[in-house]
Protein backbone atom coordinates (compact mmCIF):
# COMPACT_ATOMS: atom_id res chain seq x y z
CA UNK A 1 0.00 0.00 0.00
CA UNK A 2 1.28 3.56 -0.67
CA UNK A 3 1.67 6.02 1.71
CA UNK A 4 0.38 9.27 1.46
CA UNK A 5 3.79 11.15 0.70
CA UNK A 6 4.14 8.50 -2.04
CA UNK A 7 0.48 9.19 -3.26
CA UNK A 8 1.14 12.88 -3.26
CA UNK A 9 4.59 12.71 -5.20
CA UNK A 10 3.30 10.86 -7.85
CA UNK A 11 0.33 12.98 -8.89
CA UNK A 12 0.01 14.86 -11.99
CA UNK A 13 -0.36 17.81 -10.74
CA UNK A 14 2.99 18.04 -8.69
CA UNK A 15 4.72 16.36 -11.76
CA UNK A 16 8.37 18.19 -11.84
CA UNK A 17 7.61 20.10 -8.38
CA UNK A 18 11.23 20.63 -6.88
CA UNK A 19 11.71 18.00 -4.54
CA UNK A 20 12.47 20.20 -1.61
CA UNK A 21 9.03 21.21 -1.75
CA UNK A 22 7.23 18.02 -0.44
CA UNK A 23 8.52 17.69 3.00
CA UNK A 24 6.54 20.91 3.63
CA UNK A 25 3.69 20.24 1.45
CA UNK A 26 3.31 16.91 2.79
CA UNK A 27 2.94 18.41 6.01
CA UNK A 28 -0.50 19.98 4.96
CA UNK A 29 -1.84 17.14 3.49
CA UNK A 30 -4.26 14.59 4.56
CA UNK A 31 -6.23 11.87 3.19
CA UNK A 32 -10.00 11.72 2.95
CA UNK A 33 -12.69 9.39 1.44
CA UNK A 34 -15.90 10.35 0.00
CA UNK A 35 -18.94 8.30 -0.41
CA UNK A 36 -21.41 7.92 -2.99
CA UNK A 37 -23.26 11.40 -4.51
CA UNK A 38 -21.17 13.23 -1.02
CA UNK A 39 -20.75 16.34 -1.43
CA UNK A 40 -17.07 17.79 -0.85
CA UNK A 41 -18.04 21.11 -0.95
CA UNK A 42 -20.25 23.88 -1.34
CA UNK A 43 -20.58 26.94 -4.15
CA UNK A 44 -20.26 30.16 -2.00
CA UNK A 45 -18.64 28.18 0.96
CA UNK A 46 -15.08 29.24 2.42
CA UNK A 47 -12.71 27.45 0.32
CA UNK A 48 -10.09 26.32 2.80
CA UNK A 49 -8.94 23.17 0.97
CA UNK A 50 -8.20 21.89 -2.55
CA UNK A 51 -7.69 18.81 -3.14
CA UNK A 52 -5.63 15.93 -5.45
CA UNK A 53 -7.80 12.89 -6.52
CA UNK A 54 -6.40 9.88 -6.70
CA UNK A 55 -9.61 7.33 -7.05
CA UNK A 56 -13.24 8.41 -8.39
CA UNK A 57 -14.86 11.02 -9.85
CA UNK A 58 -16.27 14.21 -8.97
CA UNK A 59 -19.27 16.62 -10.44
CA UNK A 60 -18.32 19.69 -10.65
CA UNK A 61 -21.58 21.69 -10.00
CA UNK A 62 -23.51 25.06 -10.25
CA UNK A 63 -27.19 25.79 -9.40
CA UNK A 64 -28.96 27.47 -12.12
CA UNK A 65 -32.49 29.09 -10.72
CA UNK A 66 -35.81 27.07 -11.63
CA UNK A 67 -33.51 23.77 -12.73
CA UNK A 68 -31.13 22.82 -10.05
CA UNK A 69 -27.43 21.57 -10.07
CA UNK A 70 -25.90 21.22 -13.26
CA UNK A 71 -22.84 19.51 -13.78
CA UNK A 72 -20.27 21.64 -15.60
CA UNK A 73 -17.51 19.32 -16.03
CA UNK A 74 -16.74 15.79 -14.21
CA UNK A 75 -13.34 15.08 -13.31
CA UNK A 76 -11.39 12.08 -11.97
CA UNK A 77 -8.19 10.07 -10.47
CA UNK A 78 -4.90 12.15 -11.38
CA UNK A 79 -6.83 15.67 -11.66
CA UNK A 80 -6.79 18.37 -9.20
CA UNK A 81 -10.18 19.89 -7.56
CA UNK A 82 -10.47 23.29 -7.10
CA UNK A 83 -9.05 26.99 -7.54
CA UNK A 84 -10.77 29.27 -5.21
CA UNK A 85 -8.56 28.43 -2.24
CA UNK A 86 -6.12 30.42 -3.90
CA UNK A 87 -8.12 33.79 -5.04
CA UNK A 88 -9.41 35.81 -1.89
CA UNK A 89 -12.23 35.98 -1.19
CA UNK A 90 -11.51 32.30 -0.85
CA UNK A 91 -14.94 31.08 -1.65
CA UNK A 92 -15.85 28.68 -3.53
CA UNK A 93 -17.31 29.32 -7.55
CA UNK A 94 -19.05 25.98 -8.05
CA UNK A 95 -20.02 22.99 -5.86
CA UNK A 96 -18.39 19.80 -5.78
CA UNK A 97 -20.11 15.77 -5.06
CA UNK A 98 -18.35 12.72 -5.28
CA UNK A 99 -19.88 10.14 -7.95
CA UNK A 100 -18.34 7.13 -6.61
CA UNK A 101 -16.39 5.99 -3.72
CA UNK A 102 -13.41 8.92 -3.97
CA UNK A 103 -10.09 9.30 -2.35
CA UNK A 104 -8.51 12.29 -2.53
CA UNK A 105 -5.74 14.27 -0.76
CA UNK A 106 -6.72 17.58 1.08
CA UNK A 107 -4.39 20.35 1.72
CA UNK A 108 -4.79 23.37 3.85
CA UNK A 109 -5.02 26.24 1.95
CA UNK A 110 -4.09 28.68 4.19
CA UNK A 111 -0.45 26.79 5.17
CA UNK A 112 -0.15 26.07 1.66
CA UNK A 113 -0.72 29.75 1.06
CA UNK A 114 1.71 30.41 3.35
CA UNK A 115 4.47 28.55 2.08
CA UNK A 116 4.20 30.24 -1.09
CA UNK A 117 4.60 34.05 0.99
CA UNK A 118 7.34 32.92 2.52
CA UNK A 119 8.56 31.00 -0.85
CA UNK A 120 7.59 32.97 -4.25
CA UNK A 121 9.54 30.60 -5.99
CA UNK A 122 6.81 28.29 -4.74
CA UNK A 123 4.42 30.57 -4.80
CA UNK A 124 5.21 31.21 -8.72
CA UNK A 125 5.00 27.45 -9.39
CA UNK A 126 1.98 26.78 -7.48
CA UNK A 127 0.28 29.97 -9.11
CA UNK A 128 1.20 28.63 -12.64
CA UNK A 129 -0.06 24.60 -11.36
CA UNK A 130 -3.75 26.01 -10.73
CA UNK A 131 -3.86 29.08 -13.59
CA UNK A 132 -3.46 25.45 -15.80
CA UNK A 133 -6.61 24.25 -13.93
CA UNK A 134 -8.32 27.69 -14.65
CA UNK A 135 -7.33 27.48 -18.17
CA UNK A 136 -8.91 23.42 -18.37
CA UNK A 137 -11.95 24.58 -16.86
CA UNK A 138 -12.90 27.62 -18.61
CA UNK A 139 -12.25 25.36 -22.18
CA UNK A 140 -14.81 22.75 -20.73
CA UNK A 141 -17.35 25.54 -20.26
CA UNK A 142 -16.33 27.11 -23.30
CA UNK A 143 -17.21 24.06 -25.39
CA UNK A 144 -20.19 23.18 -23.69
CA UNK A 145 -21.70 26.06 -24.22
CA UNK A 146 -20.78 25.86 -27.84
CA UNK A 147 -22.72 22.55 -27.80
CA UNK A 148 -25.89 24.15 -25.79
CA UNK A 149 -26.11 27.27 -27.84
CA UNK A 150 -25.28 25.05 -31.43
CA UNK A 151 -28.37 25.17 -33.84
CA UNK A 152 -30.24 22.12 -34.07
CA UNK A 153 -28.74 19.56 -36.99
Amino acid sequence: MRTLEQIIAEHPFWHRLKSDYFPRINQCASELHFGVQQQIFLEGSKADRFYLIHAGRVALETIAPGIGALTIQTIGEGEALGWSWLFPPYRWHFSARSIDKTRVVAFDAQAIRQIAEEDHDFGYDITKRVGQILLQRLQATRMQLLDFYAPPA
